[in-house]
């Protein structure tokens, strides 16, 4: 799968996100190494503590499938009264999750700018601008599973 094709899957997930309150959307399309892609977004509530990112949902029904090997996850978002999307990166929680489950080393990030993301249906790479990253770029000295004596 391209990275045009992750960004992809990501908007379509930015299109169901839950934001009565923020009314800020995002998306995050999630590559199991196994080919399978988790589509999350994100879920706000009025208690604003329980809201969960798009990231963490991705994540979350991976695992949940029983999926725990990932590749790279697209992110997308921004105010759902925007025709263009700025970059939207992961936040601290969301990349201490993604730390649990990916490699820093080779788990890639990708960001995308979105022109007209308001409708879908014309989303080519001509009107995106993909940024990747890896975890350990965006996490720098993260705290994961090799620090615990456990593993």
């Amino acid at each position: 799968m391209t990275d045009f094709e992750l960004v992809k899957l990501a908007l379509e997930a930015r299109t169901m996100a839950y934001t009565p309150y923020s009314h800020h959307k995002v998306g995050a399309a999630l590559l199991c190494k196994d080919g399978t892609v988790y589509k999350g977004c994100n879920i706000e509530n009025a208690g604003y503590t329980p809201t969960n990112c798009a990231e963490r949902t991705a994540v979350f029904k991976a695992v949940s499938e029983g999926h725990m090997e990932f590749e790279a996850i697209a992110v997308v978002g921004g105010m759902d009264n925007l025709k263009d999307l700025p970059l939207c990166a992961p936040c601290g929680v969301c990349r201490q999750v993604l730390n649990e489950f990916g490699d820093p080393e080779t788990f890639k990030i990708i960001l995308a700018e979105v022109k007209n993301a308001d409708d879908l249906s014309n989303i080519t790479e001509n009107n995106v601008n993909i940024t990747v990253n890896l975890l350990k770029d965006i996490l720098p000295f993260g705290f994961g599973p090799k620090n615990l004596s456990v593993i």
